[in-house]
């Protein structure tokens, strides 16, 4: 890597660091409340994208089930507070309605869910791994629309948004930056991972599984782990997003879902830490100027993922990059 790229980069990283944090507050300005919702769906996407390139792009493992993780997170939200409203409890425990409480317990048991799901579909490779994550994604929607209790195919609402630490946050640009403060969390601790040990045999394994294996590692373990991370840190995307919308429902599960996903880590780059989040902003501009023109937007959107997966391998992270990150 060239010191010149090295400052551009820096550069870059700092002017987009400073476009997020004043955003709302132009937003506000111009009376654009709508900016600011779409630029919070932007934060909790980009998380949920960051959990997935770490075993997409440092692990080379493609989960078509990504989407089941983020569901759980939501419904954990959702039920905690339909509980809460109701005065009952669920296992023996009350619901809440305090962040502080349901967040975690989003990531775990979206974490629980990855590590059954990971130990079962990790046996396997290629093709039958992509569909073993897939039928258990699916297998989790239908769970979900046969739950009459909590709403089925209409889904589940939210009364209001979740305290943190007794406080409300029911303002629009309070929590844009709730959303931002835990995106860096999870990036710095995703990029401290994979320049590890840890993301090292991770890669190693995807490069050469046998080679690893003979130098005394167990690459199912690391994919395992990197697995169940990747699984809550999608969870507690879903806690975030059911907040943004209030609402849950077991399209946030479906196989589509997780094709979206998908799409916004090719589009941004594998194996980079900046890839997610470029992906991410570049599927909500796609999205949001292609659905203004036609309802069947996914049709040109389409060609642009392949088109990008073809000519433009590393992403549009690597495109700006070009040789200096190769």
């Amino acid at each position: 890597m060239t010191d010149r790229w090295k400052l551009l980069r820096s550069i870059l990283i700092v002017a987009a660091a400073v476009a997020l944090i004043a955003l709302p507050f132009v937003a506000a300005m111009l009376g654009s409340t709508y900016a600011i919702t779409l630029a919070t769906r932007l934060l909790i996407y980009a998380m949920v994208a960051t959990g997935l390139n770490l075993i997409l792009g440092y692990g080379g493992l493609v989960s078509f089930g990504h989407a089941a993780y983020f569901g759980l997170g939501g419904y954990t939200v959702a039920i905690l507070a339909f509980h809460l409203g109701e005065g009952t409890s669920i296992l023996g425990f009350p619901g809440t309605n305090e962040a502080l409480v349901a967040w975690p317990l989003a990531m775990v048991v979206s974490g629980l869910a990855a590590l059954v799901f990971g130990a079962l579909s990790l046996r396997t490779s290629g093709v039958y791994f992509i569909m073993i994550t897939l039928a258990f994604a699916q297998m989790t929607y239908y769970v979900f629309v046969a739950l009459k209790y909590y709403g089925g195919d209409d889904g589940l609402s939210l009364a209001r948004r979740n305290t943190l630490g007794g406080a409300r946050i029911v303002d629009a640009q309070t929590f844009y930056f709730v959303c931002l403060a835990l995106l860096a969390l999870v990036i710095g601790v995703v990029q401290r991972m994979t320049v590890s040990r840890f993301g090292m045999v991770l890669s190693g394994a995807r490069a050469d599984e046998r080679r690893m294996m003979a130098i005394g590692y167990s690459p199912y373990r690391y994919r395992l782990t990197a697995f169940v991370i990747a699984g809550m840190t999608a969870g507690l995307g879903g806690a975030l997003w059911a907040n943004l919308a209030r609402f849950v429902s077991p399209d946030m599960m479906a196989w589509t879902k997780s094709g979206d996903f998908l799409a916004m880590a090719i589009l941004g780059g594998l194996t980079s830490i900046a890839g997610p989040v470029i992906g991410a902003a570049a599927f909500i501009l796609i999205e949001s100027t292609l659905s203004g023109l036609t309802e069947y937007w996914q049709v040109i959107f389409g060609p642009i993922v392949v088109a990008v997966a073809l000519f433009a391998p590393r992403g549009l992270w690597g495109m700006l990059a070009g040789k200096q990150e190769r």
